[in-house]
């Protein structure tokens, strides 16, 4: 294949995120309309120097999500048809 041996074996230098994870974890069920754009500006006020793309990262692996709101009620069943009044005569005729 002629690829260098160094480059085939390059160990990752990623470190570990146990308490970044912990944090966006918290934050998320605490707040659960934020989505991962809020949760870093949360993050970050906590004092967290971490770029948005890795919150993005660890906010998808985790499998967190918005919960999603409910949906418009709709009747269930059929529907009559809208009963009209009928106009009643008297004997005088009003």
């Amino acid at each position: 294949m002629q690829v260098d041996r160094s480059t085939v074996r390059y160990p990752s230098r990623r470190g570990d995120d146990a308490e970044l994870r912990d944090a966006i974890k918290r934050v998320s069920r605490e707040r659960r309309r934020f989505g991962c754009r809020r949760v870093h500006v949360m993050i970050a006020r906590e004092g967290f120097a971490v770029n948005h793309k890795k919150v993005r990262r660890i906010y998808t692996e985790e499998k967190l999500q918005v919960r999603r709101r409910g949906g418009r009620k709709r009747a269930l069943g059929t529907r009559k048809p809208m009963v009209l009044p009928v106009m009643v005569l008297t004997r005088d005729g009003h």
